[in-house]
């Protein structure tokens, strides 16, 4: 590298096997043939000089935590303002309820009661308010200013939808051609974005699966570098910086759930990673929040994994649902979200297509919000896990919006 404006990154790290990597050359997944597991890039923290009163007056963006992000010369850091994303209050649900009848978790549509769940408790961090709508900035940004770093000329992602208008949108601020790889079934604005933003893009008639097999085939004809979701070490470097600001906005003591929309899982491991590191940097202390994995009906292979106690997930795919980012049959690291779901003594909740709209109309009606359909589900999922007991009324609660349901519309009702 040509310098080193701050970064503390010496490597990476298989997180299965322990074996290391360079962080100078170019990397996607262990190399050793019976492993093949994700990469983790790790920091010398006993090194760093940044205080938390510096911190504060650096902008807000993600990249304010730039030690503990990959990119070695700060030239080649591609950003459009991503990170930051305000913490609200959900101060309008004090009524309203979903009633847990005995039945088991992720069964219940929810009706209004009038028993009280836990406020002010009870806050979301809006990841809608990123570049290109979604917290898809934040992995992409990171991702993307590596690959210049390390000279990447062309990139290629599968995707459900907005990680491909993030990826196409860092990719043309970077000069970086991009493949974009995409079910037809998508809704048409993450179409129209893509080709605004100059990237190619490849319809494909299956789900997001069939989209990653025929993106992987072409890339290794091609010889673009593939981006795909924790088949390259540094989208996770950028999801990890909410736990970052998750630590910062409640002055480091960290809420006692997190409720997190489950597909390819990288937001949630990337912000229990957040925690460990903060917890190595001597900025945080006790315990982590216990971390929930919620999964649409259609694709619930964790959720499923996760209460049956296995190691590992299965393929489900039972076709379209109206949160596509949740339509991800087997996640690429399953293993990994469920041993944090475990760790963090966390649940899993699965929602189906009607609770999540009914969802999304309730808190647009009482926050006057417009939640992604990924995001509405946490809501229904709250509102189990508080009626079970599982969360108790008097715990701080967090629910990480990812985006917003614009390009989502119109929905089928």
């Amino acid at each position: 590298m040509s310098k080193n404006n701050g970064s503390l990154l010496t490597h990476l790290e298989c997180v299965a096997c322990g074996a290391e990597y360079s962080a100078e050359e170019l990397q996607t997944v262990c190399r050793n043939e019976d492993c093949k597991s994700i990469l983790s890039a790790q920091y010398d923290f006993t090194a760093n000089t940044l205080t938390k009163e510096e911190l504060q007056r650096r902008p807000a963006t993600m990249w304010r935590y730039r030690e503990f992000l990959p990119v070695y010369d700060s030239e080649n850091i591609v950003t459009l303002g991503e990170g930051f994303t305000p913490i609200i209050p959900l101060n309008s649900f004090g009524k309203a309820t979903g009633e847990a009848t005995g039945k088991a978790i992720g069964e219940v549509t929810g009706e209004a009661t009038g028993k009280r769940i836990g406020q002010p408790h009870v806050f979301y961090k809006d990841e809608s308010l990123n570049p290109t709508c979604s917290f898809k900035a934040r992995g992409l940004s990171a991702a993307v200013s590596k690959a210049k770093e390390l000279g990447v000329r062309e990139t290629v992602i599968p995707t459900a939808g907005n990680a491909g208008g993030a990826l196409a949108a860092y990719s043309a601020k970077a000069g970086i051609k991009a493949h974009i790889y995409m079910p037809k079934q998508t809704p048409n604005a993450f179409k129209t974005e893509v080709l605004f933003f100059g990237a190619e893009l490849r319809e494909v008639n299956g789900n997001i699966s069939d989209c990653g097999k025929l993106s992987n085939t072409e890339a290794a004809v091609h010889g673009w570098f593939d981006v795909s979701t924790l088949k390259e070490p540094y989208r996770l470097e950028g999801k990890k910086t909410m736990g970052y600001e998750i630590a910062e906005q409640f002055g480091w003591v960290l809420p006692d759930v997190i409720l997190y929309p489950t597909g390819g899982g990288t937001g949630l491991i990337g912000i229990w990673k957040a925690f460990r590191e903060l917890e190595q940097l001597g900025w945080i202390h006790g315990k982590r929040p216990r971390m929930v994995a919620v999964q649409s009906d259609s694709c619930n292979g964790i959720h499923l994994a996760f209460q049956n106690n296995e190691s590992s997930s299965t393929f489900k795919d039972k076709g379209i649902t109206i949160a596509n980012g949740l339509r991800v049959p087997k996640p690429y690291a399953d293993k990994v979200i469920l041993k944090v779901l475990r760790e963090s003594q966390g649940n899993s909740v699965s929602v189906n297509d009607s609770a999540i709209l009914e969802s999304l109309r309730e808190i647009a009606l009482r926050e006057g919000s417009l939640w992604a359909p990924e995001g509405a589900a946490l809501w229904h999922a709250f509102k189990i896990l508080s009626q079970s007991g599982w969360i108790a009324d008097n715990e701080t609660v967090l629910l990480l919006n990812t985006g917003n349901a614009y390009k989502y519309l119109p929905f089928d009702s």
